[in-house]
């Protein structure tokens, strides 16, 4: 059985392990990492209070505990940029010349 995006999981937070432990670590996490990533490589100070999985851990416990898979972002660029980059299975923008940063962009080709 597939499971299902966080997007259209219909499971209470705590029911997706979202429940108090996450949530302790989640503040631990932001106190160690208090700027938005992607806002601090745009050259921008944003505080960050959401932290994404880097890569989506669909339930798997091991992918979802993994702190090296997690990163620190502001609520914009995690329900905007990182929601584009994870239905088009890609990595959105360009570097200072212009060029994709998804190195597997079709630029490349």
């Amino acid at each position: 059985m597939r499971v299902p995006s966080w997007r259209s999981d219909r499971r209470t937070a705590a029911e997706r392990g979202y429940g108090s432990r996450w949530r302790k670590a989640r503040e631990a996490f932001l106190r160690d990492y208090p700027l938005c990533q992607y806002c601090q490589q745009d050259g921008k100070v944003e505080p960050a209070t959401v932290v994404n999985h880097i890569k989506p851990h669909r339930g798997d416990q091991g992918l979802f505990w993994d702190r090296a898979n997690w990163q620190a972002v502001c609520k914009l660029h995690h329900d905007s940029t990182i929601a584009k980059e994870e239905a088009r299975g890609t990595r959105v923008g360009g570097d200072e010349s212009g060029q994709p940063l998804d190195r597997g962009s079709h630029w490349y080709r």
